[in-house]
Order: structure tokens, then C-alpha cells, then sequence
């Protein structure tokens, strides 16, 4: 094709992302303005948002990619309005289910454990596992064209966040918030470990239910190889159907293994609508039957060991794994006469641990907890529990969460919060800086001296990232970034961990650094498939970001996971989608092209007559309702009024409307349209760049005048 208007040769055929993507990227960090540090001009109001560390197990997904495109929108706006901006980013070390994963790989290849490779050779191993993800994650990230300042990257496990942590634990528990205990963990047998109350991942499961003839009572079970120490039957004291009965009445029974003396517990935690209104219950391996046992001073007998087998309390049964020993147990009390019916398609929920993969079996074992009833005394001088200043931050509106609805599940959450366990039985992570000789413990840094044993357990990996948003900043010591970007102004993430993440920094942030970690909680959907099903592999039904980047460009990917998508609203999400934001792509390059075509630099000296200002004054006005939406964290908003700005009104009405006048011969009206175009298109340029980086900033590379070399840094428009 003939370029008859010196117009750059890239615009006479399509926008192809390929052809500029990578080399707009490098242009962008060889700049230095990722770096707050190196910004233009004088900046004084700081804007920082810490990135959620993708773990180092994987690769980048749907939910990463939209979480990259929502943050990048916001740091992209930020910056061309003149701020200051940090987006510091960092990986994170997922200790369990990196562990998991390593030790799998090896046992495969191999057929070693972890125990006959010893310590310090498995973390080894999973050093070289983690550095070679870890490259991997942060060039996927890079794809996504997000201005990260990369000179700050953190990792979890990197010495600064262990000073960090090393600090964080020496100084709770010194204050009395981390003590060391028996109480009712999950524990993983697969896995060897206890895990969170925030990692378990609830199944859906059919089981038979069994309903046994306990002494007069009739009590319903999906486990009944649990129940050998059931011997304190509770019911609710408000349940007139039990009057007879008082508070610490033995009965006489017929049980598994012999006669038994149940006791009567009355306590409101059982449920009169629930079954038959009676339970028994197991305190060793069950967290509700626990704490009823600690308020009346019950005896806690444990009946399945650490790797699911039945002890001695079993009788005939010890020795056997529960799910053997299940319907024999079963078969047992029918031969009893003890079988009132069973329900044989019950469908219920199991926990599992969603990073190692393993049932959850509830025990009572010494760990060390986060106490979050205690009171203490805060940097600002108050005297409050972790539980209440969790709240307290949210109540009074120091901390916005988005959407408002999730403050209620927030507070739910927090009111039924337990002391948190965070040790963890594996090897990699952040090793418990305690240390033993003989009955006598040590809680510091650096060993004692000779004879002191470090405890083997590691921290559970929410407690070093509960650090994030000041460990990166380089706390314990008083940092200029620490003094500068915190709190930070925004932490966006996937409503699915509100709590595993969000309140474990809100409780380390309020109590190691006076302050709240961040103002703003922007909580975005899950990405769903076009259907709105999870996107799983047994589905067949993951759409890979990278496949999508390659084949429609990354600004299409990310226009797809932030248009029509309200904060905490799942998104549908097909590749017919990403493919339509591909053509928008084009449609922005087409209208360069026609602005171009008709453009005489000349004309930026005339003046606009009356028509052409208001066409200007309309999209400055269109600025004005951007900033608005991103200000109110409703980018979908700004994104969908923009793009049907520059698509339906400005391509398909007033370029259509300005052709005669182009066409014509040289003019002041012609002058006048040519600027007013052009003022135009820089408009929609700066108001696209924050969702479209890279389609924008390759065509401002090539306009013929503009006020900065790199559109990243150029000025937001406003309505002046």
C-alpha cells in the first residue's frame, strides 16, 4: 500500500501485539519509572499498592491475571496523576504445598522419602525448585505488562523477610500473644502437618449416615470410628424433650466393646434441630467436642493417631486404619441390635487441605498458637485483644472494604475467630526461633549455646505473610519506604481470601507497626468459564492467560477480566470475549491511522472554533467521569464508558461527521477539526493507557507531537 500521508508504515496494516509487546515492555523498564524513585517531576503524595505473591508452586491463572490487569489500572491512573507510585512486587514460598510437590517429584523419580534424604538435602532441592519458578512467575507477570518496580521484589523466605518474621515472633511472644500449647489442631496425615483453619477446602462428599441406639438416646453419626470414647452424651438444657435428665446424671450402656457409664452434659452448643437433639461427642478429634470439653473439665481420650490408625481405647479394632475398620465397627453394633436405620446417601461436606490434599483429621497437639483474646497494649497506647482491634479498624472505617456487603462476613469471621496455630510439621519455611534443653525453652533468634535444640517445626507461611505490606517495606528497620509508602493505599485480591490473608495482615500490621496495613480492600470475582462454572482441569474448561496474550494480545486478556465486572462479582469468561477486545485493539489503530491521515502539525497552533471546543470540552468531560469511576473502585464502569466513547462516539459519529471537512481544501474550520481530533485522540489515548498499556503506548511512540517521550508518565486529562 502507498503512504500518500507520511503517516508511520506500522499503521498501514492491523495492530499485531506481537509486533510490540515485548519492546514496548523493555522501553517501559529501561526508563526506571516503574521505580516511584525515578518519577518526574516533584511528587509528593505517595500511592502504593503491594502485590499479592503468586505462590512458587505454579504458573500464572485466570484469577492472577485478573488481579494483575484491576492493580495495574490502578498504579497506571496513579501515576499519570502525578503520584508517586509503588507497586512492589514478590513471590511467595507456599511452604506446604511446595514441600508437597517437591517430595512427590522426588518420590517418583526416586522412590525416596523426606526422611531418608534428610533436611538439609530436601530444602536444597526445593531451593532449586523455587528459583527456577520463581523466574518463571515473574516473566508471566511481565507478559501481563504490569509496571511493577522490579528493583524491590521480595520473596517470603529472602533474608529481609526473615529478619522480619524472626522479629515479628520474638516480640509476641515476649509480650504473652504466642504461647506454646495442647489444643485441637487439624491435622493432615497425608501431609504429616497441621494446616489452618483458613487452608482447609470444604468437599462434597455421599457417605452413609448411621443412627445408633446409645442407652435411651438415639445419636447420628458419618464417623463411627471415633466414637470408642464416647462417654458424655450432651443435649441442649432449653430441650424440654429431655427434662428428666440433669446435668452430670450417669447411665448405664451397652457400647462397642462392653457396658459403659455415659454422662449427661447439658450445654447449648447442641443443636435441638439437628437430628434427634442428643450427640455424643469426641473432644480429642473434634474442635466443637473440644471446647465443650474444656468448659465442664471433661477427659480428653485420643482414639486415632497421627496417621489415621486406631489405638488400644479401640479394643479388637487397635492397629486397623479407620477406613478399613469402618464397617466392621458398623457390622459390630448391628450384631448388638445397636443399628436403629442407615442413611445410605447422605450428602455432606469434608475438610480437606487444599494445599496438601489430605482429609482432615482433627487432634489434640502441643503447637504453638497466636493468642487473639489476650489483651495487650497497642503502639497507639490502647489496651485491646487482636480480635478487637481486627474489628475496630473496619468499624471505624480506617480500613474500607469492597464490596461494603463482605464487612458482615468479615466481622462474622472475626467474632468466631480462634487462637491461631502456626506451626507446621514440614521443613521448609521460616524455622520456629525456639530453642530446648531439657525442660527449659528459649524463645530468640540466635541459638543459646551448646546443648540447646532448635524446635524442627517451621511458621505457617500466612504467618510471614500477614508481614507483607510492611516486610517489604523493610521493617523492623525505620526505612524511608517504610516512612513513605505505608500504609499502603489499596489491597486488592479474590474475595475467596478475605480472610486467610487480609485479616492475618490487619491483626500483624495494627499490633508490630501502630497501623493499619492498608485503607482500601478491593475485593475482585473468581474468573469463571463463559458458562459460569470453576474453571477446572477435570472440566476441561481453563483458559490460560498466556495462550490468550499470544493469540489476542495482552490488552485484549486484560480488558476481558475488568469490563462489566463489579468488584466481588464472578466473571464469565470465554476466548469469544478476549477475541472481541481484540478488535477494539484494532479499532483504537484504525482511528490513529484516519487521524493521522487528515493531520497537519501545523494546526495545533490554531485556535478551536465554538463546534470543535465542545467536541474537546466533551471527552475532557468523559475524563472527569473516568477518574470519578476509578476513584470509586469501579473500573468496569471506566472502562465501559471509555470504550464506548472512543468506539461509538468518537470512531462511528464525529470522525464519520468530520470527512467533509477534511476533504476540503486548507482552512481555518479544517485546521480547527484537525486539532480538535488530535487533542482527542490524546484524550482517549491517556484514558485507555491504565487498561490498554500497550496498544496505547505504542501508538503515542509514534505521534508526531505529544507532551512526554513515554505515555506511562504523561499527564491524566482533566476536564480544564
Amino acid at each position: 500500500m502507498e503512504n500518500l500521508h507520511n503517516i508511520p508504515e506500522e499503521f498501514l496494516k492491523p495492530y499485531n501485539s506481537q509486533d510490540h509487546e515485548s519492546s514496548i515492555y523493555n522501553i517501559w523498564e529501561g526508563s526506571g519509572y516503574f521505580n516511584p524513585d525515578n518519577l518526574p517531576g516533584n511528587r509528593k503524595e505517595a500511592y502504593t499498592i503491594v502485590l499479592p505473591p503468586p505462590n512458587v508452586t505454579g504458573t500464572l491463572h485466570m484469577g492472577h491475571a485478573a488481579m494483575l490487569a484491576i492493580e495495574d489500572i490502578l498504579i497506571r491512573t496513579a501515576r499519570m496523576q502525578g503520584k508517586r507510585t509503588l507497586w512492589l512486587p514478590g513471590t511467595d514460598s507456599a511452604a506446604i504445598a511446595t514441600q508437597s510437590k517437591v517430595e512427590g517429584e522426588i518420590y517418583k523419580k526416586e522412590k525416596k522419602t523426606r526422611y531418608e534424604l534428610g533436611r538439609e538435602e530436601l530444602l536444597r532441592r526445593i531451593e532449586e525448585f523455587t528459583d527456577e519458578s520463581k523466574t518463571t512467575i515473574i516473566n508471566q507477570v511481565k507478559h501481563m505488562g504490569s509496571s511493577l518496580d522490579w528493583s524491590r521484589y521480595a520473596y517470603t523466605l529472602d533474608d529481609t523477610r526473615y529478619k522480619a518474621v524472626m522479629e515479628a515472633f520474638v516480640r509476641m511472644y515476649d509480650a504473652g500473644l504466642i504461647y506454646r500449647g495442647n489444643r485441637i489442631v487439624n491435622w493432615d496425615p497425608k501431609g504429616q502437618t497441621t494446616v489452618a483453619d483458613d487452608e482447609i477446602e470444604y468437599v462434597e462428599q455421599k457417605d452413609p449416615f448411621y443412627y445408633f441406639q446409645y442407652g435411651p438416646f438415639v445419636i447420628g453419626t458419618v464417623r463411627p470410628e471415633t466414637k470408642f470414647g464416647d462417654k458424655y452424651v450432651v443435649m441442649n438444657p432449653r430441650d424440654e424433650r429431655f427434662a428428666q435428665y440433669s446435668h452430670g446424671q450417669k447411665i448405664e450402656l451397652e457400647w462397642i466393646n462392653g457396658p459403659l457409664t455415659a454422662t449427661v452434659i447439658k450445654d447449648e452448643a447442641a443443636d435441638m434441630e439437628t437430628g434427634t437433639g442428643v450427640m455424643t461427642i469426641t473432644p480429642a478429634h473434634s474442635g466443637v467436642d473440644f471446647e465443650i470439653a474444656q468448659r465442664h473439665g471433661l477427659d480428653v481420650e485420643q482414639v486415632i493417631d497421627e496417621r489415621g490408625i486406631l489405638l488400644p481405647i479401640a479394643g479388637e479394632f487397635a492397629g486397623m486404619h479407620i477406613k478399613k475398620a469402618r464397617s466392621l465397627i458398623v457390622e459390630k453394633l448391628q450384631a448388638k441390635g445397636l443399628v436403629v436405620k442407615i442413611d445410605e446417601n447422605y450428602v455432606h461436606n469434608i475438610a480437606t487441605s487444599y494445599r496438601g490434599g489430605g482429609v482432615i483429621e482433627p487432634q489434640i497437639k502441643k503447637q504453638w498458637f497466636i493468642d487473639v483474646n489476650k489483651e495487650v497494649t497497642f503502639p497507639d497506647g490502647g489496651l485491646a485483644s487482636l480480635k478487637q482491634k481486627m474489628r475496630e479498624v473496619v468499624e471505624n472505617k480506617s480500613i474500607n472494604i469492597m464490596p461494603e456487603r463482605y464487612e458482615r462476613t468479615y466481622y462474622h469471621w472475626i467474632d468466631n475467630l480462634r487462637d491461631w496455630n502456626i506451626s507446621r510439621q514440614i521443613w521448609f519455611g521460616h524455622r520456629i526461633p525456639a530453642w530446648f534443653k531439657n525442660d527449659e525453652v528459649k524463645v530468640q533468634i540466635d541459638s543459646p549455646g551448646e546443648g540447646w535444640q532448635q524446635d524442627e517445626d517451621v511458621l505457617d507461611t500466612w504467618f510471614s505473610s500477614g508481614l507483607w505490606t510492611f516486610s517489604t517495606l523493610g521493617w523492623p528497620d525505620k526505612t524511608n519506604d517504610l516512612k513513605t509508602f505505608h500504609p499502603t493505599n489499596v489491597l486488592e485480591t479474590g474475595y475467596d481470601i478475605l480472610f486467610f490473608w487480609v485479616a492475618r495482615m490487619i491483626l500483624m500490621s495494627t499490633y508490630l507497626v501502630g497501623e493499619v496495613p492498608f485503607k482500601n480492600v478491593y475485593l475482585h470475582g473468581l474468573v469463571r468459564d463463559g458458562q459460569g462454572r470453576k474453571m477446572s482441569k477435570s472440566l476441561g474448561n481453563i483458559i490460560d492467560p498466556l495462550v490468550m496474550i499470544e493469540k489476542y494480545g495482552a490488552d485484549a486478556t486484560r480488558l476481558s477480566l475488568v469490563m462489566g465486572s463489579a468488584p466481588g462479582t464472578d466473571i464469565k469468561l470465554s476466548e469469544d470475549r478476549v477475541r472481541g477486545f481484540k478488535h477494539f485493539a484494532n479499532k483504537l489503530w484504525n482511528i490513529t491511522r484516519f487521524v493521522l491521515e487528515n493531520f497537519d502539525v501545523a494546526a495545533l497552533q490554531t485556535s478551536l472554533n465554538e463546534a470543535d471546543q465542545k467536541l474537546v470540552d466533551e471527552a475532557r468531560t468523559l475524563a472527569t467521569e473516568v477518574t470519578t469511576h476509578i476513584d470509586k473502585f469501579r473500573l468496569d464502569l471506566a472502562g465501559d464508558a471509555t470504550y464506548h466513547y472512543v468506539w461509538g462516539r468518537f470512531a462511528a459519529e464525529v470522525l464519520e461527521e468530520s470527512k467533509h471537512i477534511l476533504k476540503g481544501e486548507a482552512s481555518e474550520e479544517k485546521a480547527s477539526k484537525q486539532k480538535a481530533l488530535y487533542e482527542i485522540l490524546i484524550i482517549s489515548l491517556k484514558l485507555l493507557h491504565p487498561f490498554m498499556p500497550f496498544v496505547t503506548e505504542a501508538i503515542w511512540q509514534k505521534l508526531p507531537q505529544k507532551d512526554t517521550d513515554i505515555l506511562m508518565v504523561a499527564e491524566w486529562p482533566t476536564s480544564k
